[in-house]
């Protein structure tokens, strides 16, 4: 796809300008052209006030016989913004500036005329320094003499001012500098007060650290000894006995017996939980006792009396069981042994 705005065009090799036919148009036509206001004016129809920079879509044209080391002037023509009226500007290209031809009067006009006829005197005071030395001493004397004046004229001024004014200027910097250094010294203490204020809380977190650390000490060491009492086999207290004073009783002034955890899960080999009905313990076999001829003759021959010896031979292999529920096996012992010695 082409281009829509091009600057060069393609003329063919049989391109001849001479065939164009000339348009033939007025000199001093205008164009239209957008442009803002170069500079504040006021209207002289309705006195509105113009300010430079506002937009105008004004007419432009080429004045006639107006020229300036060959640069051409252009007018332009504007209308007021309230009324309407008409009014022209030409271009100045001597001054680098545009000039107010009617229908308006430039605003800071009597500025600029006092601006060049500064800049004019100062080029007339050069041109005769510089053919001139004696010139340039009385001009340096005229000006070190006049700044000598400017400055005793303005001290003059400062007495006066202080003598209606009635204002102690000496008083009000001191005051100042008192203020100053009540609020240095109230800024130096807030300084310190914070600084100690951080130095306590760190002070607190470093007890409060060391208190941490202690109570981790000692929960390590309660975790290790409950770790050391978590490897214990749970078995073990078949095979342990525990003291009168490690048993305990009930509430009546007597120390209870420690309860380990897995008892309080489990329970006791005595009580009805869980573990006292897995745990069977071993019956053991009755003793066999040879008869003597003595005991042999002394045998029962009726049946009441062969039943009642039989009754006896099964309470004694009965295990009696104690208060605290555990099965005592000794008595079953002293028995036997009691027979033993009887039969010798």
């Amino acid at each position: 796809m082409s281009e829509r705005k091009v600057l060069n065009k393609y003329y063919p090799p049989d391109f001849d300008p001479s065939k164009i036919p000339k348009l033939k148009l007025p000199k001093d036509r205008q164009y239209v052209v957008r442009l803002m206001a170069p500079f504040n004016m006021r209207c002289k129809t309705c006195g509105e006030y113009i300010y430079k920079g506002k937009k105008f879509n004004a007419r432009k044209e080429t004045v006639q016989n107006e020229l300036y080391m060959g640069l051409p002037i252009f007018r332009f023509y504007i209308k007021c913004t309230r009324c309407l009226a008409e009014i022209t500007f030409k271009t100045d290209p001597e001054n680098t500036d545009y000039a107010m031809e009617h229908g308006a009067t430039r605003n800071f006009q009597a500025e600029k005329l006092v601006e060049e006829a500064e800049k004019r005197v100062q080029l007339e005071r050069e041109e005769e320094e510089l053919n001139n030395p004696m010139k340039v001493l009385e001009n340096r004397t005229k000006d070190s003499k006049m700044e000598m004046e400017v400055l005793e004229n303005l001290q003059e001024l400062k007495e006066l001012n202080q003598r209606q004014a009635l204002v102690d200027f000496e008083g009000m910097i001191g005051r100042y500098r008192e203020m100053e250094q009540r609020e240095k010294e109230r800024e130096k203490e807030e300084d310190e007060r914070e600084t100690k204020e951080m130095l306590d809380r760190a002070l607190v977190k470093r007890l409060r650290d060391s208190d941490s650390d202690s109570e981790k000490e000692e929960e390590s060491s309660s975790s290790s000894q409950s770790r050391k009492l978590s490897t214990d086999k749970p078995t073990d207290i078949l095979t342990t006995v525990k003291t009168p004073e490690a048993q305990g009783t009930s509430a009546g002034g007597v120390k209870r017996a420690k309860v380990e955890s897995w008892e309080r899960s489990v329970g006791t080999l005595g009580s009805k939980g869980a573990l006292g009905s897995l745990v069977v313990r071993k019956k053991p076999a009755p003793a066999f006792i040879k008869p003597s001829p003595v005991a042999a003759a002394a045998a029962p021959t009726s049946q009441t009396d062969l039943e009642a010896s039989t009754a006896d031979s099964k309470n004694a292999s009965r295990p009696v069981t104690t208060q605290n529920g555990s099965s005592s096996l000794s008595l079953l012992g002293a028995y036997s042994d009691s027979d033993s010695n009887d039969s010798e």
